[in-house]
């Protein structure tokens, strides 16, 4: 073919000749698909900023940009369902870039066989939570494919916002001294799912913390505070948010584990299963990085908020090599590592 590109591909494809479920995982083999593949290939100084979203400008306005597919078993579970989460998904990217969401695409990939009484709920679903977040659809597109794994549904948005603050959030902007801050506890969304999915019967039943961070983000956009970056933590949980944050801003984090919250719960649910919560994913939960300065106004603003009523500083940027590293109570460290297999699968 006239023109047919002959590149060599960048990743070793006798080592990994075929996509497995991790490289979707959040994880490391996920990472080296988008660090590896993608972004080489597609490079430009937008895709460079690896962030939740792109800012771009557009004739003088500041507008962020983001997509995200929505794959999860079962589609309804303790907290939420695929809608609702396919909503906040894209509207939390977009909070992260610190935009008010505005404007939604969504398009469905339906299996055949898929009962009709199921997509009018998640519809449903889908429009409630637009309407509590405050974002229009106004595209899409739907598809009906052969039925392969029973019937299922795929669902693909893509968000717009607008920004209407001079800062610049993202890794690069992370200075030696900042805080880290964490709105809540972790790990309820990631249990959530897969109890349900298997059956697993605790004696409470842990739902999902499926939610929009958009109105907490804008608390804190309100209260002038100088925030240098956020990030949501979907798949891969914290580790993975901080491991990447911390290669890209070329910093070290040092994180106390005994100040993250984590419910009993959870936490017993994740011993019974053999997971690390600190890797579970989360669909309402994030991280803010700011001056040490603002330290008790940012957690006064967050704690202000049902989102943010658990708020608290779980570490600190310092100089030296980009690594996170995590002290225990017992005065012990471990360097944390995004995970390279999959722990917990197709849960956003």
């Amino acid at each position: 073919m006239d023109g047919e590109f002959k590149l060599q591909c960048p990743i070793p494809l006798n080592d990994y000749p075929h996509i497995t479920m991790a490289h979707g995982g959040g994880g490391k083999l996920s990472h080296q698909l988008i660090a590896d593949m993608f972004r080489p290939l597609f490079a430009n100084d937008f895709i460079q900023a690896e962030h939740d979203g792109v800012l771009l400008p557009i004739d003088g306005a500041k507008m962020a940009f983001t997509t995200d597919s929505h794959v999860i078993q079962p589609l309804f579970y303790p907290g939420g369902d695929i809608g609702s989460l396919a909503v906040y998904g894209t509207v939390n990217d977009l909070s992260m870039c610190g935009a008010r969401p505005l404007y939604l695409s969504l398009s469905f990939i339906i299996e055949e066989g898929l009962p009709m009484q199921t997509l009018w709920r998640i519809v449903q679903s889908i429009k409630l939570a637009a309407d509590r977040t405050g974002v229009q659809i106004v595209t899409g597109d739907t598809k009906v494919v052969h039925r392969t794994n029973g019937a299922d549904l795929f669902i693909n948005t893509a968000g717009i916002g607008s920004l209407e603050h001079s800062l610049i959030i993202q890794p690069a902007s992370i200075e030696v001294g900042d805080v880290i801050i964490l709105n809540g506890d972790l790990g309820r969304h990631g249990i959530a799912v897969m109890a349900y999915r298997e059956g697993l019967e605790f004696e409470s039943q842990i739902e999902s913390d499926c939610a929009p961070l958009n109105d907490i983000v804008q608390s804190l956009l309100n209260a002038k505070i100088p925030i240098h970056c956020m990030r949501d933590l979907t798949r891969g949980g914290l580790v993975s948010a901080l491991v990447e944050i911390s290669q890209k801003a070329g910093k070290r984090f040092e994180i106390n584990e005994s100040t993250i919250p984590i419910r009993e719960d959870v936490r017993g649910a994740c011993e019974i299963l053999g997971f690390d919560p600190l890797f579970v994913a989360n669909e309402g939960k994030f991280i803010t990085f700011v001056p040490p300065a603002f330290t008790e106004k940012t957690l006064d603003s967050m704690r202000q908020h049902p989102l943010g009523r658990d708020a608290v500083v779980i570490g600190t940027v310092r100089p030296g090599e980009p690594r996170v590293l995590a002290t225990n109570s017992f005065g012990g460290s471990r360097i944390l590592f995004m995970f390279s297999g999959e722990q917990l699968p197709r849960i956003c």
